[in-house]
């Protein structure tokens, strides 16, 4: 369990980019959702021990964050948006350079490493130069070091940022395979949907909402969304498209009227906040 408590963040006077964030995180994956510059990176960071809050702390497998630094690094594992492989080494180079610098021994590192690049499919480009793997592969080889460290906690950055909808999927069923409790940052919606078991939503430093999919989505139960170019019934306007939450049963109504339906996801608890992702 993560126990967030009052954690701010500010970069000056006047720029707090977490305000007093709260939040007891219980479940095996949470994704924790927002558009750039939410703060969601920021509180990554300040978890993971990368940064200090400026206010608050935090609880991590019952270790605090500030007083007990050293400890929780021994309980984490990070890997951070902008993290690259090196290119002339191989995945399993790079995992056992990883694993001993954590403490473990050369063998333990060569086995630990190998047994996590089977588990994720990426065997049989162990030794292959990195620069050689597609970016989906490289991503999936970070996933295998978190995989390898055996770390009850694993934070992972955007791991998906940039890659192609094929290599987005490899790397998601490479995070399912994992046993640890993993804290997930990510802008699109349904990379939350797929993976996570809670979600934590974050806009201009303050949590909108937090609770599991199922639960975050009930409060659409029995609704559709409908969306039309300058239509006149709309609960929400985003630029020239209204979109209206109906009831199942107005379906035929609306599509009559020229509405195009779609079934409600998590991109409708932002639009329902009225906060917009990037697609």
């Amino acid at each position: 369990m993560i126990e967030i408590k009052g954690v701010s963040k500010r970069y000056d006077r006047h720029l707090y980019v977490l305000k007093g964030v709260n939040a007891t995180l219980k479940e095996r994956v949470t994704t924790i959702i927002g558009r750039n510059g939410a703060g969601k990176t920021t509180l990554v960071r300040i978890l993971s021990t990368q940064l200090f809050p400026t206010s608050g702390t935090a609880e991590i497998e019952g270790l605090d964050i500030l007083k007990d630094t050293k400890k929780v690094r021994e309980v984490i594992s990070s890997i951070p948006q902008e993290s690259q492989l090196i290119g002339i080494l191989s995945p399993l180079e790079q995992m056992q350079l990883y694993l001993m610098a954590r403490g473990f021994s050369s063998s333990q590192a060569k086995r630990e490493s190998e047994y996590a690049l089977d588990e994720l499919e990426m065997y049989e480009f162990r030794n292959a130069p990195s620069d050689t793997l597609s970016g989906g592969m490289k991503r999936k080889v970070f996933v295998a070091m978190a995989l390898a460290a055996k770390s009850p906690v694993i934070f992972l950055d955007e791991p998906t940022t940039g890659l192609d909808p094929l290599s987005r999927i490899e790397v998601w069923s490479a995070i399912k395979r994992l046993s640890s409790k993993v804290i997930l940052t990510t802008h699109y919606m349904e990379e939350a949907q797929e993976l996570s078991n809670e979600v934590l939503v974050i806009d201009q430093g303050n949590i909108i909402t937090h609770g599991t999919v199922k639960s975050l989505l009930s409060t659409f139960d029995g609704k559709m969304r409908a969306e039309k170019l300058e239509g006149r019934e709309f609960d929400i306007k985003i630029a020239n498209v209204s979109i209206k939450y109906i009831d199942v049963n107005e379906v035929d109504e609306f599509v009559r009227k020229g509405y195009d339906i779609k079934r409600i996801n998590l991109d409708d608890i932002f639009l329902s906040k009225g906060v917009m992702l990037e697609s």
